[in-house]
């Protein structure tokens, strides 16, 4: 039999929480605006006092979904470690300076003339 996720049960027994009450106050004739202020008021109380133990199934769930017994995903780092390793670095300029030609001469740019 498949388990039904906490986040459902959670989320039912919420709804159910302010549902109820607002049928009650509506059919004992309250204003639709008062029952439904008096109903989220009774269902916030009712879910805060006796839902403690869904509501930390969902969030043991959330977390184990966010922070989980998951390995760290290191493939780059693996891969810059290995080229590292292997020396391969050194072929590659330390500064933009030793990216430059040195047998060209040094020439000083012109600024064009107005004409």
């Amino acid at each position: 039999m498949k388990r039904i996720p906490p986040v459902v049960t959670y989320t039912v027994l919420r709804l159910l929480t302010f549902a109820v009450p607002l049928a009650l106050l509506l059919l004992l004739n309250f204003e639709p605006w008062v029952a439904t202020v008096l109903a989220a008021i009774i269902g916030l109380s009712v879910s805060y006092i006796f839902l403690r133990q869904p509501r930390e199934r969902v969030a043991a769930e959330l977390y184990d979904r966010r922070h989980g017994n998951r390995t760290p995903d290191t493939q780059d780092e693996d891969a810059e470690d290995h080229v590292t390793e292997a020396g391969s670095v050194s072929s590659f300029p330390a500064t933009p300076q030793e990216n430059t030609k040195t047998d060209a001469p040094a020439s000083v740019s012109e600024t064009p003339t107005e004409k």
